[in-house]
């Protein structure tokens, strides 16, 4: 896994020079950067029936990152700037051969009393079922906790996404229940699942979540 950083007070910030790069054995975790466009492309023009139905309609980056190199390179900066903001920290999902599988993303940070973010995750239709996304978010969460200082984390899944609520479950995130309406998904509101990890619960559970998930996984 990445190299841990002392967990900071309330209001800690990474430095704004870091570029993390957060492995497993079979997964790894880094910034996208512009030389990723082809392969970003790919999987996104292959698997984008299965995505679009977890999709707003309402953003249309996608079609514009499709097209255009220039606006992918623009769009790996605002991460990085979002980065150092400590706004929002985004990442490509690898598999051990270097194959580009998806996307995994902290974002909505708050600083303050909170020190809470929310998780967002896609993968690779071809690729889906076989164990990545479960093994990137949890070196996402490891992340947040032991270097970001979160106290919370928490995902927000359409309940019929039976992929992406595997996921949550497998990590024993807890369910708080159903946000009614909560966000836009192809033109209509719908209900999320809200599911949630503390720090505490982490501070219990990671050494468990890292021996089935991550050393079990390469034996």
């Amino acid at each position: 896994m990445t190299e841990r950083h002392p967990i900071g007070p309330p209001g800690y910030e990474p430095p704004p020079s870091s570029v993390p790069l957060i492995r497993a054995q079979h997964v790894y975790l880094r910034p996208l950067r512009a030389d990723d466009f082809e392969s970003w492309r790919d999987v996104r023009t292959r698997s984008r029936a299965w995505l679009e139905p977890w999709e707003s309609s309402h953003d249309h980056r996608i079609d514009l990152l499709l097209h255009s190199r220039a606006a992918f390179q623009q769009w790996c900066a605002s991460w990085t700037r979002e980065r150092e903001l400590d706004v929002s920290y985004g990442f490509g999902l690898f598999v051990a051969d270097d194959r580009f599988a998806g996307e995994i993303s902290l974002g909505g940070v708050q600083r303050g009393p909170y020190q809470t973010a929310t998780i967002g995750y896609w993968i690779d239709r071809a690729l889906a079922g076989k164990g990545y996304m479960t093994q990137g978010v949890l070196l996402l969460m490891y992340y947040a906790f032991e270097n970001l200082g979160m106290h919370r984390v928490e995902a927000m899944i359409v309940p019929r996404n039976d992929a992406s609520v595997r996921v949550a479950e497998k990590l024993t995130l807890r369910n708080e229940g159903t946000a009614v309406r909560f966000g836009e998904v192809r033109g209509t509101y719908e209900d999320h699942l809200r599911y949630a990890i503390t720090a505490e619960e982490w501070a219990e559970r990671r050494g468990e979540l890292i021996r089935r998930f991550i050393v079990a996984a390469v034996r």
